[in-house]
């Protein structure tokens, strides 16, 4: 496939819906005009491709997605799959690995995601998903990404995968920033599987000051090529009309707080181009 020329953000919500669970109506991000008018804004910044990780019972609206790709001129890679507790079905590995395995063969989705575990503990049930999401990949070669809360368990998760047959380089471990621990991200990178750095701007959970510094690193190690980027905004309060940083926020702020830290324009290119295009294809 030809490259996609433009940048990728590679874990967003553009629909989304926890409300049910979580009794908060601001994780109910259902603003069409707002989302639309941000999208325009990306467009205009470069932005070609968004990988919308919002799965079954996290609120997935495809046709409200189809809207926004076609009003926006962005792509919009859409996922299947389960999240995590306490948001997942009573159902078999079996009757899950169904599911996505239908989505995926009638280009419902394209991508396996967020599928996650919960906070340093992998629960029965998102172990399940987990054993469905390599049913699934087994059928149809789809990428996998993962959410890790707070960073926790993502080498247990990669290494889950690996050792069931997933093609390291079809994983993204999702949320490694918020480790904050450069050696769990080593680990995690040792085995080939591709990270996420997909929570930036999110400086109530780490300052971005501290993103720079542990990309500048990995940078230094020749390990840029297996990072992507993201903000995973999933509140309306984080969008820009309801005075949030909105999703610009990416290449607005924290690309040139890369560039000052005299990070090399090719690996940030890397980042939110060639990444994305090696792990994506071009226009799917």
């Amino acid at each position: 496939m030809e490259p996609l020329e433009g940048y990728t953000l590679m874990h967003e919500h553009m629909h989304l819906d926890l409300s049910y669970v979580k009794h908060d109506p601001d994780t109910c991000l259902d603003c069409f005009e707002q989302t639309l008018k941000e999208l325009q804004e990306l467009y205009a910044k470069g932005v070609r491709r968004i990988l919308e990780v919002s799965n079954i019972g996290m609120g997935r609206d495809l046709a409200w997605i189809q809207k926004l790709e076609k009003r926006s001129g962005i792509q919009i890679v859409t996922s299947t799959g389960f999240y995590k507790e306490p948001f997942l079905p009573d159902l078999s590995v079996e009757e899950m690995a169904a599911l996505m395995i239908e989505d995926l063969k009638s280009q419902k989705a394209q991508v396996i995601g967020e599928i996650g575990t919960s906070y340093q503990k992998w629960k029965e049930q998102e172990r399940k998903v987990f054993e469905a999401a390599v049913l699934a990949h087994q059928e149809t070669g789809a990428l996998i990404t993962t959410h890790t809360t707070l960073g926790t368990l993502g080498l247990e998760q990669a290494r889950y995968l690996i050792e069931n047959g997933v093609d390291p380089d079809r994983i993204i471990i999702g949320h490694m920033d918020l480790s904050n621990d450069l050696h769990a991200i080593l680990d995690v990178l040792a085995l080939g599987v591709n990270i996420g750095f997909d929570t930036i701007g999110k400086t109530n959970y780490l300052l971005d000051e501290r993103r720079v510094e542990l990309l500048c690193e990995l940078e230094k190690r020749g390990l840029i090529d297996h990072v992507v980027l993201s903000m995973d905004i999933t509140r309306k309060t984080q969008l820009k009309d309801f005075k949030g940083k909105g999703y610009a926020y990416l290449l607005d702020t924290f690309v040139p707080l890369l560039r000052k830290a005299n990070m090399k324009e090719a690996s940030i290119q890397q980042m939110l181009k060639q990444t994305p295009n090696r792990l994506l294809g071009g226009k799917l």
